[in-house]
């Protein structure tokens, strides 16, 4: 069997997690490979992460593209267990909740491959949420759950999940940023996009906000209301754009609708920002770290401890303007002191953890070798 662990990513978050762990295992001189599922493959969500976050080149490529949650889950389960028949792995480490995070999870078990997952117990508790579904049954799955704040660690043991198979760790994602913040000027990107010194960012593709007219047409009202306190930036991912602009967002005055961006350039203008309008999980993180008001625009989070320990604010569209406006005043601060490890050594942190449970499998093997009649035969 070969000794090289497997990494498997698909999704923008999961590319800022994994790079600090590839990192921190390279130096202890774990052998790994980098399967890159295809999930994301638009150059500004996949391939442009790859040169800002000094990751090497995937190893292996599925290129599976889009499709609904089924056929983009199924695609990417036939494509990979062929994969890991082909050349098996001892562990396979999957990170956070997207599609291919589940499918890794689902083939490995069938296969008997044993399974980290990195960003493990964090709980929405709405199973509306896909994310919400591909957290439990990986959770479920996975030998080794990496956790990176303390309310993940209660929800697993609440779920049953041994303290032999549960880390506390701190946030990789976290890790990512502090090692690159001196590279996050806002000044050049905002110069290039010809954006006023104060504005906000906004980015949401989550189906409750984009997916049927009546939320998205909510969404972009909510939207406009906001523009008239400040000019909004809107990277627009590609699943839900042509909704968006279906009712009306390129109308918008306020809001200036751009391409995705990459991690660099992105950071940098979230960074420069007044406040940031979201769905999404990772930049709630992010700007707990930075210091800059997070409004969020669902009814729940998985991330609460952004909420206790951060500058993030759940919101609905009708409450956004209001929010903003207590943002825009000050009423978000952040504290002095960050959530408990986050501090940018998490992908030590598994690293360690990794390699001394790929060692002890390591001697197990050697030993059942050693004990069985037919050895030596």
């Amino acid at each position: 069997m070969p000794s090289s662990l497997v990494h498997v990513v698909g999704a923008r978050p999961n590319f800022m997690k994994a790079a600090p762990v590839i990192r921190a295992l390279r130096s202890l001189g774990v052998e790994q490979r980098l399967l890159h599922t295809g999930q994301h493959y638009d150059t500004a969500l996949s391939d442009v992460f790859f040169t800002d976050l000094d990751l090497p080149q995937p190893d292996i490529s599925l290129g599976v593209g889009s499709g609904s949650h089924a056929a983009q889950t199924a695609a990417i389960m036939v494509a990979l267990e062929a994969v890991l028949i082909g050349e098996p792995a001892p562990l396979v480490v999957v990170y956070g909740d997207v599609n291919s995070t589940i499918a890794a999870a689902i083939v490995c078990a069938k296969l008997g491959i044993p399974t980290a997952h990195v960003e493990a117990g964090l709980r929405s508790f709405d199973r509306s949420m896909p994310e919400e579904i591909n957290r439990l049954v990986t959770d479920a799955l996975a030998e080794l759950l990496f956790v990176t704040s303390p309310e993940g660690m209660e929800n697993l043991a609440r779920e049953g999940v041994g303290d032999d198979r549960m880390h506390f760790v701190g946030n990789p994602m976290i890790d990512t940023l502090l090692v690159h913040l001196d590279r996050f000027d806002p000044l050049p990107v905002r110069e290039r996009l010809g954006l006023p010194e104060r504005y906000a960012v906004a980015t949401l593709h989550r189906p409750t906000n984009v997916d049927t007219p009546e939320a998205a047409g909510r969404l972009v009202a909510a939207l406009g209301r906001a523009g008239t306190r400040l000019q909004i930036v809107f990277p627009v991912h590609p699943r839900g754009r042509q909704m968006l602009e279906s009712v009306g967002l390129g109308d918008l005055a306020s809001v200036q609708v751009v391409e995705p961006l990459g991690y660099i350039d992105f950071i940098s203008l979230v960074r420069g920002s007044a406040a940031v309008i979201t769905d999404s999980g990772g930049i709630q993180e992010e700007t707990t770290i930075l210091g800059v008001p997070c409004l969020t625009l669902r009814a729940n989070t998985e991330r609460p401890i952004t909420i206790t320990h951060g500058t993030n604010r759940l919101v609905s569209p009708e409450t956004l303007t209001g929010a903003l406006d207590d943002a825009l005043g000050g009423a978000q601060s952040s504290p002095a002191v960050g959530p408990p490890l986050w501090d940018g050594h998490a992908g030590e942190r598994i690293a360690a953890v990794i390699a001394e449970w790929l060692g002890r499998r390591g001697s197990e093997r050697r030993r059942s070798r050693r004990a069985s009649p037919s050895a030596g035969r």
